[in-house]
């Protein structure tokens, strides 16, 4: 167990700079935020310590920037956008690695906020080098790490920093992920149900690996159900097949038994296309020059009725290609079969990405127990990995 926000002493938080790493590698065009869903997860953890008086500067990465600064990955546009969500001015620290950095904060009233400039256009941040890390640390008197998203990744603003600047806590967004992912892993209502989609059965080794002596049924669908298909001696057409890990997907069978739920059927095209024609067909009759694309109604109201069953359901990966509809309509009706689930008394969790971005799609994010912030996060924990940006904070 971690330390939380709410386990240090409240009064002791009046005046006091508290360093908090966020999350708001967020979507922006033409210098405007287009969305802001990261930055709202962040601001009950704000909040909290606004109004106990603690003058806050926040970290985050933006992109990918290749070798230092990059105009195009500022974290200005975020300025402006957190202004507006917090009704309140906030000071933009350009280089906060330098003593200037040190004196803003330190002038800044109670309750006010300073966001600092990516954290990836200062060199050492990706190489976790403690020299960073001592600068950033010369900015707070504790440290919060609230950006879960970024918690599978051992940086200077993530991991080092929480070595050297004590206390080091969970925020309240953090403190939600690990709790939901932790009680889903570990403490689940049965019967406890998975979810899998995506492209790649190589992406998801570790994942099935990990979660079949936890659960009770694994859902299989996205391209990667196609190799599945394919290691059962089936006609797969154009579809997306990983021939080298053909073994692979037999061994898995083999091990998973009657936990391991593929579809029943497709939908296909001989092309993808949102005009393109589609047939839906049973796995076994996908002829040849056309490729499979989404799962089938059918594979949809199977898959429906054990998710509405479901103690427990966690969701990664779509069930088809979600970005090009008519192929969007498999992942639409999971989303829809987890709002179900949540309504009926089971915990439901999605564990970041293109789930999330399905839900959300649905107008279902609030119809779900608990939707992640961190697709790959997410996805390590799930695993079984430690978190690096976890691992460093207090224990309690």
């Amino acid at each position: 167990m971690k330390r939380t926000l709410e386990s240090l002493d409240k009064g002791s938080l009046e005046g006091r700079r508290a360093l908090v790493r966020v999350d708001f590698n967020c979507p922006i065009k033409d210098g405007v935020v287009t969305d802001d869903t990261r930055i709202r997860a962040a601001l009950p953890t704000i909040k909290y310590l606004r109004d106990r008086g603690a003058r806050l500067v926040l970290l985050s990465h933006l992109g990918r920037p290749k070798k230092g600064p990059e105009p195009k990955y500022s974290m200005q546009p975020i300025v402006r956008a957190l202004e507006k969500l917090l009704g309140a001015p906030v000071s933009f620290l350009s280089d906060p690695t330098s003593a200037d950095a040190v004196t803003t904060i330190k002038r800044l009233p109670r309750g006010g906020v300073a966001l600092a400039e990516n954290t990836r256009f200062f060199a050492g941040e990706e190489e976790n080098e403690a020299g960073l890390a001592e600068k950033f640390a010369a900015l707070g008197d504790l440290y919060v790490n609230d950006a879960f998203g970024s918690a599978h990744r051992a940086h200077a603003s993530t991991e080092a920093i929480g070595r050297i600047l004590k206390p080091a806590v969970s925020g309240f967004l953090m403190e939600r992920e690990l709790r939901y992912l932790g009680e889903a892993l570990h403490q689940p209502k049965r019967p406890f149900v998975a979810v899998l989609g995506g492209a790649k059965i190589s992406g998801k080794i570790d994942l099935i690996d990990a979660l079949l002596p936890k659960v009770d049924q694994i859902l299989l669908g996205g391209a990667m159900a196609c190799t599945f298909f394919a290691a059962m001696g089936l006609e797969t057409g154009k579809s997306l097949v990983e021939a080298e890990r053909l073994d692979l997907a037999r061994d898995l069978m083999q091990k998973a038994g009657k936990k391991l739920v593929l579809p029943s059927g497709a939908v296909i095209a001989r092309e993808l296309a949102p005009d393109a024609e589609t047939r839906s067909v049973k796995r076994d009759h996908i002829p040849g020059g056309w490729a499979v694309y989404d799962i089938d109604a059918e594979t949809e109201e199977s898959f429906g009725v054990i998710i509405e069953r479901a103690g427990t359901v966690v969701w990664n990966g779509p069930m088809g290609v979600f970005e090009t509809p008519p192929f969007d309509h498999g992942t639409l009706a999971v989303a829809q079969a987890m709002a179900r689930a949540t309504a009926n008394g089971a915990v439901t969790v999605i564990g970041g990405g293109d789930s999330a971005a399905a839900v959300a799609q649905a107008g279902l994010a609030d119809k779900i127990t608990h939707v992640s912030t961190g697709g790959g996060a997410s996805l390590e924990f799930l695993e079984g990995k430690e978190l690096p940006g976890v691992a460093a904070l207090d224990n309690v």
